[in-house]
């Protein structure tokens, strides 16, 4: 799964730091706190007001025009399978930073990063499309809470390691440091979501 992996409440008038780091697998996290030790890539310097130029790059402008663009989408979406949009927003802003041609070296997809596995377990033809792509990875996401009894973070574990590494540990979050780091920017986006009230479902 393609993680960005940070707090990624999106500015126009203010632009952090923004770190790369790539695990064992292939998957990217990208964060405003790199951890120590970790390898993490300065990729956008915000003193600078511009990118560094390195090979990835997270275009910042264009991620908050595209969480503008299908804030609407998520909303019905998430209205639709019974979730909150406050939290497909913490997970697309975690998962692609709202890239909707977001591709991981693994071949995950799009806003929500499906795999190509989980796409055609939920009968999506085509990850590239937002709707299809927003649909698949929600309702993969409301099936995973249900699973595990609505505990949000084994829930969220589950999205980014799979269901079985969670029942594998127990169902307990796996000591994956990667794994563990998502779940982590995920709930504190999630909570600030909720806490400022942003992307409120209209239920």
């Amino acid at each position: 799964m393609f993680a960005i992996v940070g707090l990624l409440c999106l500015s126009t008038a203010t632009v952090a730091d923004i770190y790369k780091y790539e695990d064992r697998s292939g998957k990217l996290y990208f964060t405003d706190r790199p951890m120590e030790g970790n390898g993490y890539r300065l990729l956008w310097h915000s003193a600078a007001g511009q990118k560094k130029p390195s090979g990835s790059r997270i275009d910042t402008a264009s991620s908050e025009r595209n969480r503008h663009r299908y804030s609407p989408m998520i909303e019905e979406v998430a209205n639709k399978v019974r979730l909150k949009p406050a939290l497909l927003h913490a997970v697309i802003s975690v998962e692609s930073a709202y890239d909707p041609r977001a591709l991981s070296r693994t071949g995950a997809k799009g806003l929500m990063q499906l795999m190509p596995g989980t796409a055609q377990r939920y009968g999506i033809y085509d990850s590239w499309d937002p709707k299809s792509n927003l649909t698949g990875g929600a309702t993969y996401l409301r099936d995973l809470l249900i699973m595990f009894n609505n505990d949000l973070r084994l829930a969220l574990a589950a999205y980014n390691a799979g269901e079985n590494a969670v029942k594998k540990f127990g169902n307990r979050i796996p000591p994956y440091p990667e794994t563990e780091a998502y779940v982590a920017r995920v709930m504190t986006n999630y909570r600030e979501y909720q806490s400022s009230g942003r992307f409120a479902s209209l239920n």
